[in-house]
């Protein structure tokens, strides 16, 4: 997992490097071409130019935000036993007696059809910190639901078995 993180660092950094080159470079040449066409009220070209602008200026901040949690987490340090970031965990629900896999991920990254939910999430909050063997209670929009963690895979590929 630590080599995921790290591909998806190198990707978004990737990305941010891009949406800079345009936001330097290309951006500024089709507002300065805009300019030249003359009036800017009813201007499209121009307009278009600098709504993409404010769009990439955005873009740039939030991966770099994302960029940050991802280095911080990559960084710090995470007691294998236990579900952070990045963890694999496997739990029954106790009412339905369903087994079902969760990857805590970044927010960003949230993909219910693949068991990827949020660490702020509601049971990515309940489950962060707990260990293998444990009950958890999680209050969601549909009642409550109650969890024993059966198998966690940490960041660093370790299993944990209840």
């Amino acid at each position: 997992m630590i080599d995921s993180i790290e591909q998806k660092k190198k990707a978004i950094h990737q990305e941010v490097e891009k949406l800079r080159e345009e936001f330097y470079v290309e951006l500024p040449k089709r507002i300065a071409e805009a300019r030249s066409l003359g009036d800017l009220k009813e201007n499209s070209e121009y307009d278009a130019a600098r709504e993409r602008q404010a769009f990439v200026k955005a873009r740039i901040a939030q991966l770099s935000r994302v960029l940050a949690q991802y280095s911080e987490a990559a960084a710090s340090p995470v007691e294998e036993t236990k579900i952070g970031f990045g963890s694999v965990v496997v739990v029954l629900e106790l009412n339905s007696n369903i087994r079902s896999e969760y990857t805590i991920v970044h927010p960003a990254e949230v993909d219910p059809c693949e068991g990827k939910i949020s660490i702020s999430s509601p049971v990515g909050r309940a489950l962060q910190g707990r260990s293998a063997g444990e009950e958890v209670a999680v209050t969601v929009p549909a009642g409550e639901k109650k969890f024993l963690i059966e198998k966690i895979t940490s960041l660093h590929g370790n299993v944990f078995t209840a």
